[in-house]
């Protein structure tokens, strides 16, 4: 597992009328979940890019500050070298598959054969990535028959075939229906359980209360929140920024404004939390 440190990062693409990231100082231990929040235009995408190398050496802009990887430099590796520790999927996992491969285990070895694995190595990685994201069923099926959530699955598989310690994806439920997206949060728990970190730019806030270790929020490029998902989710800030609370948080507001939510408890951000809140509630009616 990779240690993830960022010092006064800041990033201005060519022909913005501002930085897409200021002055952004982060600590990511190994084995964390971290979910990156934010309205549109407030740095998500440009911090995933960051961490992956993408920022800057694939687009023209101006840096300051720096990314380290276990204490290395990114600006001082090319973008292949630390795909091999940061693995990026983008929002549309369609643009990640190759479009030249039939099957989806073919397009899962595509990387592989580019990295000049053994074949041997690489169809034992093929069949461990495959039955890790629950695609062992669908191995000979073509790529573009698949469900959405299948796809961003299928993306994810690419990734993790190169067996990177950290992950980065950059709203990838956006275009998936609930179960889908769940589906996908599912998946980032049991990568986590075999030791890789995740970073994920996310607008799903309930699935966040759920699945996050660590919630940071972003505004006009700056860190504005950073810490537990039950203490930043349930900030006024949010709102203040374009972003609506949980709808367990919009619940446990209005059984506060009701008289029904336990004296001095905070609002809670999570389903468990807030029927928790509400129960707590119930026996004491009881008692009395």
């Amino acid at each position: 597992m990779a240690q993830i440190q960022i010092d006064n990062l800041s990033y201005h693409y060519r022909g913005a009328e501002k930085p897409s990231l200021h002055k952004v100082s982060l600590n990511i231990s190994p084995g964390e979940c971290v979910a990156i929040i934010g309205a549109n235009n407030s740095g998500k995408s440009t911090l995933c890019y960051a961490l992956a190398g993408v920022v800057p050496h694939l687009y023209n802009g101006t840096i300051s500050g720096r990314v380290l990887i276990d204490e290395r430099e990114n600006t001082s590796r090319t973008v292949s070298e630390i795909a091999r520790q940061v693995g990026l999927v983008l929002q549309m996992p369609e643009k990640q598959l190759s479009g030249v491969r039939y099957t989806v285990a073919e397009e899962i070895a595509f990387g592989l054969e580019n990295q000049g694995i053994p074949r041997k190595q690489m169809l034992v990685r093929i069949q461990e990535v495959l039955t890790l994201m629950g695609l062992q069923d669908v191995a000979e099926r073509s790529p573009y028959h698949l469900s959405g959530g299948q796809i961003q699955r299928l993306a994810l598989a690419t990734v993790l075939a190169v067996d990177p310690s950290i992950l980065v994806l950059d709203e990838p439920t956006t275009f998936l229906d609930p179960q889908g997206a769940r589906q996908v949060f599912e998946t980032l728990r049991v990568l986590q359980l075999h030791r890789r970190t995740v970073v994920i730019a996310e607008q799903r806030l309930d699935l966040i209360a759920e699945y996050a270790d660590r919630v940071i929020a972003l505004d006009q490029g700056r860190v504005i929140l950073d810490g537990k998902p039950e203490d930043v989710l349930i900030s006024p800030l949010l709102q203040e920024i374009g972003l609506n609370w949980t709808r367990y948080t919009q619940v446990a507001e209005l059984a506060k404004l009701h008289g029904i939510w336990p004296d001095g408890r905070p609002l809670s951000a999570s389903r468990s939390a807030t029927i928790e809140g509400l129960e707590k509630t119930k026996e004491r009616c009881h008692a009395n």
